[in-house]
């Protein structure tokens, strides 16, 4: 949650500009702004801890290398990474699904920052920990177009707009994979007994 609130009062452009002129500050400041959120949606696609880290890094080079393409006119620069850095992981999710591999979920409590809560006792910790990965779990059993789409939309927060110009499908189409990802995960969900009946 820092991060995010970090965001917005950071001057972009100007973080660019230094970046590209080679200030290491700078651009450590970008990675340590947004490398969180980034692998917090990196891992929401891949189930694996190493492999987000994998593809963070991943879309960290690649920002880096395009940074020369930022117009703080088209919107601030948080918007601008996260954009690339979702369409470079739905790429990436999408390689996975044609070329499937043997990937198991692991252990990822040091990552899922967004779930801490300070001041919680550890047996209520546990509790959250074990609600995540259960959550975790029936988001990766939805089908490929309907996970993309709910987590975008549920975990991203992004309006059906954004979900349109981040997978090139029509409203209509986004906001029926939703509704029925939705739909799947609860049914999934009460099968796993996470939920009530």
């Amino acid at each position: 949650m820092e991060a995010l609130k970090a965001a917005p009062q950071i001057n972009g452009a100007e973080l660019v500009r230094k970046a590209r002129s080679g200030d290491a500050i700078a651009w450590e400041e970008i990675v340590t702004t947004f490398s969180r959120r980034i692998f917090n949606l990196a891992y929401r696609f891949t189930s694996n801890a190493e492999a987000a880290e994998d593809l963070t890094q991943e879309v960290f080079i690649r920002i880096y290398r395009t940074l020369d393409q930022y117009d703080p006119r088209q919107g601030d620069l948080s918007n601008w990474l996260m954009r690339l850095a979702r369409n470079l992981i739905i790429d990436d999710y999408r390689h996975r699904q044609r070329n499937p591999q043997n990937s198991m979920a692991d252990a990822v409590d040091d990552h899922q920052y967004h779930l801490r809560a300070i001041g919680n006792s550890a047996q209520r910790e546990m509790e959250r920990r074990e609600l995540a990965a259960q959550v975790q779990q029936g988001i990766d059993k939805l089908p490929p177009d309907l996970k993309t789409c709910v987590i975008l939309r549920d975990i991203e927060e992004l309006s059906y707009q954004e979900i349109v110009d981040v997978l090139q499908i029509p409203e209509g189409t986004v906001k029926s994979r939703i509704n029925r990802g939705r739909i799947e995960l609860a049914k999934i969900l009460r099968r796993m007994r996470v939920v009530a009946m």
